[in-house]
């Protein structure tokens, strides 16, 4: 029978398996157990008896709108965490917050204005006073204040800052990043040398690497289904959600193309991590 910590091993090599950008040279820097510790953060949320909110900051603009990467895992994130008793709610902006509005919970970033960040930010803590926060694929600023693509190229004009948050939060962070470029690789700083991209300062209490970013929500999800007996895993439907994505005008952000796909895979890869995460922990034979 494993323990927590080695199921969190288990998973943690699940996510970097394909290695597509390094990551597997990443996760070293890592302290073992950063999914089970980004779960444990959750699961806090979800035991508290005043309907706890976490904030989930995602959306990676590419072309003018956004990418399938992030919002996949975010979305699966959100319904676990709500029907588990919190309060999520999705942080991004246009075109993504538009397009999510009406089936979710969301708050709006302002793009390309960054200098009131500090304000704005401060009053949205104010207001959602959330117990923590998740960043999943959100553009991390560079040494710079800028950001970039993962081609080196500026986006800075149609980035909303989400990284005031991870600042000044007085609640626990998690960050999910596959490439080096986004919030939270400020962690690891060091182990991102030898990635050919601009990097990310921009720090979380705990960071997961994931071929892809939405993987990495699965695997804190893995952990809260295992906590609460319930197969959650198996509720999460990557394909579904994609479509739904697709209509609303998403882009694979490798291809750059209105494609049922995730940073270049088959939607088959991603149902293939979640099945591997349930075999790990128990659902699945």
């Amino acid at each position: 029978m494993l323990n927590d910590q080695q199921l969190s091993q288990l998973i943690e090599d699940a996510l970097v398996a394909r290695n597509p950008r390094g990551m597997a040279q990443v996760q070293p820097a890592l302290a073992p157990g950063y999914c089970l510790r980004a779960a444990q953060i959750l699961q806090a949320c979800v035991h508290n008896k005043s309907a706890a909110t976490v904030l989930i900051g995602t959306g990676f603009p590419v072309v003018g709108t956004f990418e399938t990467d992030g919002p996949v895992g975010t979305i699966a994130l959100y319904e676990c965490l709500e029907a588990l008793g919190a309060v999520p709610v999705i942080v991004c902006g246009q075109p993504l917050v538009g397009a999510l509005a009406g089936r979710y919970r969301t708050h709006t970033l302002k793009v390309g204005h960054h200098q009131h960040v500090k304000a704005d930010t401060m009053a949205a803590l104010e207001e959602f006073k959330p117990q923590a926060i998740v960043s999943i694929e959100r553009p991390g600023q560079a040494q710079d204040g800028g950001y970039y693509n993962m081609r080196g190229e500026s986006i800075s004009e149609g980035t909303a800052c989400f990284d005031g948050f991870m600042k000044w939060a007085q609640c626990p962070t998690i960050a999910v990043g596959d490439g080096g470029n986004e919030i939270g690789m400020g962690n690891v700083t060091q182990a991102l040398q030898e990635l050919n991209i601009v990097p990310s300062l921009t720090t979380a209490d705990e960071l997961i690497v994931a071929d892809v970013s939405n993987w990495g929500a699965y695997g804190m999800i893995a952990f809260l289904g295992l906590w609460h007996q319930q197969d959650l895993l198996a509720k999460i439907d990557p394909l579904a959600i994609l479509k739904y994505l697709s209509n609303l005008g998403s882009v694979d952000g490798v291809t750059r193309i209105n494609q049922l796909t995730e940073d270049g895979l088959p939607v088959s890869e991603g149902q293939s991590v979640i099945e591997e995460l349930r075999r790990i922990t128990g659902f699945s034979v």
